[in-house]
Order: C-alpha cells, then structure tokens, then sequence
C-alpha cells in the first residue's frame, strides 16, 4: 500500500489542512517549554529542533507514519546485512566500515570485519610511512603533496573531511582533490607540484570511471615523462588506487601492496569510512581517521537502539518529510557558518538527491508523493550578504540547516563571537520575522517622519515563520564530525524507507553516461550524427568548428 494511503498520512493531511497558519511565534509563546522539548543532545552535538513548525501533536502524527512504513523492520534488515539494494542485489553494509569494536558485523554467519580490519591495518602502514617522510619518491624524497584523483563520492567524501578536519593535517602534507575531466583542474594543479615528492591517489571502485581515468592517466603520464628512465621503478612510488577492480590497477601498472580495498557493498557517497578515506588518514593520521569512525559508530549505535522519539536521525528525517510533503517546500538550505565546513553542502547535494532523487519506489511502480527536496546551501556569513535577502523576503518556503561550531578551529581574536552572533541571529530573524508593529516602532524611535514613515513600512516588515534546525558541535574534531555526516546519513535512510525508495542506487547518472560515449567518437571526427537529436548534432558542429579534440 503507499504510503500516502496510510492512516498517519492522512490525519497528518487533515491536520494540515485544520490547523490555522501557525506562526513559529505563536508556537513558542504557547509552550515555555518548547526548547527543551525539541532539542536533543548526543556526546555534545546539539540539535534543536524548536524552530521548525512542529508541535507535539504533528510529531505524534510524523512518529506513527514512521512506524507505518516499517521504519524498525528496514533498520533492523539494513544493520543485519540484508541484501536492501534490491535493484543491484547487494547489502548496505558502510557500518562495519567504522565498526569498532571485536565483536562480528553484521552477524557471526556473515562476518565481513575481518577484511575491513585488514584494509584498516594496510592504511595505518601507509599512511604512517608517508606522515613518517619513510615513502620515498623516485628521487629519494619524501612527500610533500597528496593528490587524490576521485568523483563523486570518493572525492566529495575526504574532501569534505580533510577540508573540515584542516586544523589537525600533518603540516608536512600538502592534500589536493581532482575531480574534474575538464584540464583546467588538473593542469592549474601540476603547475605547482614537484613529481620527485607528489603522491596520486586514485580512488574508482570500477577503475574505469571515465573523468577518473583520463585524470590519472594524464597524471602518470606527467610523473612518467619527469622519472624518464626511471618511469618504471617511479610509478608505484607515486602511485597507488583505491578500487574493487585489482586487476584493472594492475593493469594500470600498480602492484598489489599498492591496491586498498573496496567491496560492492560500499556505496560512493558512503565510501569515505573505507580506504576512500586514505587521504583523510594520510592528512590527520590513522588515530585520527579512526576517532571519526567512532564518531559515526556512535551515531549508528544511537540510530539503532535509541526509541524513535529520542532519536535524532528518525526525527530529522520526519521533520524534513513534513516540510516537503505537507508544507510543500521545494528545497532545503544547508548554512555551515564555518569556513572549515565550506564542502559540507557539495557532499549533502550528493548524500541526499543522488540516493532519494527519484520518482519511482523499491517496487518498480511510480512514487505516491513527492520525494526529496533540493539541497542547495553555501557558508552562512557569505549567505547573508548574498541571498539571505530571499530567504527574508522573497516569500519562498525554504527550510534551513544552521551549522555551526562554539569554538573556531583557527582562532583569531576577536573573531568566533560576531560569527555566532550572526549564526544564531539569522536563524532567530528568520523564524520571528519582524511585525508591522514592531517595524512601525522602530521608524518611531529613530524619528522618521510620518510621510516617510508610510513609504518605508512595507520595505521594512519580515514574514518569519521560516523553519529551520540548528546544530552545534562543541568544537570540529574527528569525532563530532563523524557524528555530524552519520547523522545525514541515517536521516537519508530513513526518508527512503518512508517514501518507499531504494536509497542505495543511482541509475539516473547512468543515462548521461551512455550518451556521452556515444557522443565521444562524434565530437572527434571518428563517427556520423545520424540519428541524434537537431540540437545535438548542430552543437556538435559547432563544436567541431571551434574546439580543439
């Protein structure tokens, strides 16, 4: 049955419709408790849900639709290693990837740590020889620069950490991430590396990832025509990949000391907990690496065991499918107020729109209701000056993630205390807005003559009732940031189990791909354009007129 057809759907329906347009001021005047009551705290991450447009009775209502979709049966079959992502036949298992503990994962009879812990164990030896100076380039010196060659989740994943976690990188270690086919990316960056002392770091599960591959092969071609004679011997100690396809390494003229592991139960946007994270552990060391597993263990434990209305995923999850599919909100804001968190939107984008970005449910049949929003965001400080305005003003719902940290990972005096000024006042501003009353006061005070008084009024009132949640972590350290990213994930989860989707494919990347090399051999000369599209096969022309291929 869809979801849609549920009884906790409905009443949440006919309470939508019975309930008055409810101002968050209102809400927060009935209820001197309402603080309290909806902010949670888990090992010092902080998430207050207050200022969404919730009360006890919508959560009542949002907590019975969780249980309706089966929500305790598909956690209890995901951690339990069932094979969940039914359209590619795999189990959803990037939990025992920062599974820590002796104990088997998932169960006794398919125990899969055992391989974790020995790719674990080949990043600790890595990664400490290269922090250690021990990892020699071809020349004899010692590394300077790691660049890791990745799309998608296996460049988005370290990234974000290694970007977040910049206050505690090896200061020997200079980390670079490419993603781009597009030359420009690579070639601004080779510009500026020494081939005697950089490290590649090729992550592809396939090792055939198109953007990936001519990347890294343009790197080695690089490094190989600096080593001259010495290509051979200078290759595998420049290079090494990430990836489930050893053969294609080895192809790629790796040996097998210089491969880390992947399995296909690990998904790319999931895949930094595994050796996909090697660039997090070459920049803030193993010890490092393995306190952020804990910090997403911990999120997992809680995920799983605690009740559902003390459970920080399950409400996030519910919280932002009462925003989309009862109050019709189209998009989803992600406002980090910290510049070490600069790529936490870019990896949310993917997190959220590549594993519930669909239209069609688990069971091949068409979605009941519309699935997830669209996740856009960008640092909170440069937001304000740039389309806060919006926001404010411009009468679009658009629920905003207020994130920040109390104390700075880069102290400068005078620095942290406007910042979470400004943090905690956006969030306040756009949830209570500013009444004509209150503006009209305002213009009073200041002295403003009647006349102008009446041409700025308008200019002057914000609506509010903006909802939004804030998070705070206590400082930015591995540890609450594996908190942080486990939390998305398992809210990711839990909206797929609601809507009824199988968050763990992502067949719509797949058509552009296959156009793509069908347009490769046009674009070069090498084929005709018979049977594409008028528009495709004139922008081919005009392609070929002026490009270079």
């Amino acid at each position: 049955m869809p979801i849609t057809k549920s009884a906790s759907w409905q009443a949440l329906s006919a309470l939508r419709e019975s309930l008055p347009s409810r101002h968050l001021r209102e809400l927060f005047a009935s209820d001197p408790q309402r603080f309290s009551r909806l902010s949670f705290e888990l090992d010092g991450l902080l998430v207050d849900f207050s200022k969404q447009r919730v009360d006890l009775e919508t959560l009542d209502l949002l907590l019975a639709l969780a249980r309706d979709s089966g929500l305790d049966a598909w956690r209890d079959r995901f951690f339990s290693g069932e094979k969940i992502n039914v359209s590619e036949d795999r189990a959803v298992l990037h939990p025992a990837l920062r599974h820590l503990t002796l104990e088997p994962f998932p169960n006794a009879e398919m125990d899969v740590m055992p391989e974790v812990r020995a790719v674990r164990a080949h990043m600790r030896q890595f990664s400490d020889r290269v922090r250690a100076g021990l990892w020699r380039g071809f020349s004899g010196e010692a590394i300077r620069d790691v660049v890791n060659i990745g799309i998608g989740g296996s460049d988005l994943g370290p990234k974000v950490v290694v970007r977040a976690l910049s206050a505690y990188q090896h200061p020997g270690l200079n980390m670079h991430f490419v993603s781009n086919i597009d030359s420009a990316h690579l070639a601004k960056l080779i510009e500026q590396l020494d081939p005697r002392s950089t490290l590649f770091v090729v992550a592809s599960k396939t090792f055939t990832t198109q953007e990936t591959m001519i990347n890294a092969h343009t790197a080695r071609e690089w490094l190989c025509a600096a080593a001259g004679e010495d290509a051979k011997r200078a290759l595998p100690l420049h290079f090494v990949a990430v990836t489930a396809n050893e053969e294609q390494a080895r192809a790629f003229g790796l040996p097998a000391q210089n491969v880390f592991r992947l399995w296909d139960w690990v998904g790319g946007r999931y895949s930094l907990w595994s050796a996909v994270g090697l660039p997090i552990a070459l920049a803030i060391g193993m010890n490092g690496f393995e306190r952020l597993l804990s910090g997403a263990q911990a999120m997992d434990t809680h995920f799983r065991e605690a009740p559902l209305e003390k459970n920080l995923p399950v409400l996030m999850a519910l919280i932002g499918i009462w925003n989309t599919n009862f109050l019709g909100a189209g998009t989803s804001a992600v406002l980090p107020y910290h510049e070490s968190l600069r790529f936490l939107p870019s990896f949310l984008q993917q997190l959220e729109m590549e594993s519930n970005g669909k239209t069609v449910g688990r069971d091949g049949q068409p979605l009941s209701c519309q699935a997830n929003p669209i996740v856009w965001g960008e640092i909170g400080s440069n937001g304000q000056h740039a389309f806060f305005q919006l926001l404010h003003q411009g009468g679009w719902l658009v629920p905003c993630d207020f994130i920040a940290s109390a104390q700075s990972d880069h102290p400068l005096p005078g620095h942290q205390a406007p910042l979470m000024a400004n943090f905690l006042a956006q969030s306040a501003a756009l949830a209570f807005g500013k009444t004509e009353e209150e503006a009209r006061a305002e213009l009073e005070a200041a002295g403003v003559p009647a006349e102008q008084m009446a041409a700025l009024l308008p200019h002057k009132v914000f609506a509010g009732n903006q909802p939004s949640t804030t998070i705070i972590m206590p400082r930015i350290d591995a540890y609450h940031l594996g908190l942080l990213l486990a939390l998305y994930e398992h809210k990711v989860f839990v909206q797929g189990v609601i809507w009824g989707i199988n968050s763990f494919d992502q067949w719509g990347v797949e058509l552009g791909k296959q156009l793509a090399g069908r347009l490769l051999p046009a674009l070069r000369g090498e084929s005709d354009t018979e049977g594409l599209d008028q528009s495709t096969r004139a922008l081919i022309a005009w392609c070929r007129e002026y490009g270079d291929f």
